[in-house]
């Protein structure tokens, strides 16, 4: 009888052996497995996320909501459409250059105007995220914020932009500019006429710069650790 016990007695320690290393093997993955934020809870890793992003939209609105924040920028600058390309070739060729690079030059500056109306935008997509878009966004790719951001924020950020667009450029000349260039072109003979939308073109190139830079600064966050300017940052992602 003794022996059956003991070979019972072994295989009951054997498989209590095998069940605690299994757990602590899935306990470790769980740390360290490839999302971030592994190890601490859930409100922690949440709260990490919604600093990094307010900070990195903060970021990215300063970068181009300024002087040649656009037009400098040689990413990001809003150059001549393409629909008026040859409109801006054939001035220049009759004397006119001045003027078309004063163009391009001022659809900039009212890009650089409306970009500061986005951070009011982009806090309200945060405020709103879920528990699901926090995680989501925290395990996924380079830019999965920046992605969250254009799904949630671009078509609000258009209706803001369009109008601040169209104000600026009809301020600092531009419309008038652009409807004596096309005057100007419509009238060449034989050339055909042109018309454009330049108030959409403006936003919309606008809001490609704009998420173009956060994108920029949400991989700092993910891979600089010199862009984690807060403790809580640095916990979350380091």
């Amino acid at each position: 009888m003794k022996k059956p016990i003991i070979a019972l007695f072994a295989a009951s320690l054997l498989l209590v052996s095998c069940l605690e290393t299994m757990q602590s093997s899935l306990s470790g993955a769980l740390r360290t497995g490839n999302s971030r934020g592994g190890g601490l809870d859930e409100s922690t890793v949440i709260a990490g996320l919604k600093e990094a992003l307010r900070i990195g939209t903060q970021n990215a609105v300063n970068l181009v909501g300024k002087t040649d924040g656009y037009f400098r920028n040689a990413r990001i600058a809003l150059p001549l459409p393409d629909d008026l390309k040859n409109v801006g070739d054939t001035l220049r060729r009759i004397g006119l250059g001045r003027k078309v690079d004063e163009f391009i030059r001022t659809m900039n500056r009212a890009a650089e105007e409306a970009a500061p109306k986005a951070v009011d935008i982009f806090v309200d997509a945060v405020t709103k995220m879920t528990v699901q878009d926090a995680m989501g966004i925290l395990r996924g790719t380079d830019n999965a914020a920046t992605d969250y951001f254009e799904r949630k924020t671009r078509s609000a950020l258009h209706s803001i932009f369009l109008p601040i667009v169209k104000q600026v450029l009809e301020q600092v000349g531009v419309t008038s500019l652009y409807q004596s260039l096309l005057r100007t072109y419509n009238a060449i003979p034989g050339m055909r006429r042109v018309t454009f939308d330049l108030n959409v073109y403006v936003t919309d190139k606008a809001l490609d710069g704009l998420f173009l830079m956060l994108a920029d600064e949400e991989k700092k966050i993910r891979k600089d650790p010199a862009a984690r300017v807060t403790d809580l940052l640095r916990r979350v992602f380091g």
